[in-house]
């Protein structure tokens, strides 16, 4: 079934999680006012810069509509900077967050914009066969992981995706490998005409 997703615009690599969700069939509506967040069927928090993108969304009043849209149940895949902003705790240095994931991330833990490089999981995601691409650029790190929370994709035995409830974190960018699965995972494939 075609849904449209959202996906926060406000700043940040929003573009191509977009294009990766319309491949997948789904309708995409950039989020950047109260009005974008109505009848959504999902979102998705992009990676880019963590504190520009709070700032971003106390000032247009995005935050209690997206409290109400992560409590809804609708599935949320939040990237990078995106997994920051869920995160319960923040280091490195601390920055508030909306604390909707029981993680404690430490910013840019895998080292500065020179440090960037990419690998893969050290296992497929469950019922997958292949390991997933993975994209660290100033990556965070998942220091700390709640007994709520289930570990999905480990890098070096460290853990690199995360869900709880509909919400699924990511330290990566899997927008930037061309590869589907997770955003399928997470979403779906849109089935047209049915």
């Amino acid at each position: 079934m075609e849904r449209t997703i959202g996906v926060l615009a406000v700043q940040g690599a929003f573009e191509r999680h977009a294009q990766a969700l319309t491949e997948l069939g789904h309708g995409v509506r950039y989020v950047r006012a109260l009005a974008d967040l109505e009848g959504l069927g999902g979102l998705v928090l992009p990676g880019g810069e963590s504190t520009v993108q709070l700032e971003m969304i106390g000032r247009l009043g995005l935050e209690p509509k997206l409290g109400e849209l992560f409590a809804s149940g609708a599935p949320v895949l939040a990237t990078c900077a995106g997994l920051i902003l869920l995160g319960k705790r923040v280091s490195s240095p601390a920055q508030r967050s909306f604390g909707v994931l029981d993680i404690d991330i430490e910013r840019n833990a895998w080292g500065r914009q020179l440090d960037s490089f990419e690998a893969e999981s050290d296992a497929p995601l469950p019922g997958d066969e292949r390991p997933l691409p993975l994209v660290f650029i100033r990556a965070p790190r998942i220091v700390r992981v709640g007994p709520r929370v289930k570990v999905l994709a480990a890098y070096r035995g460290e853990p690199v995706l995360v869900r709880e409830g509909n919400v699924t974190g990511a330290t990566f960018h899997p927008e930037l490998t061309g590869d589907l699965r997770l955003h399928a995972h997470v979403f779906g494939r849109a089935q047209r005409g049915a």
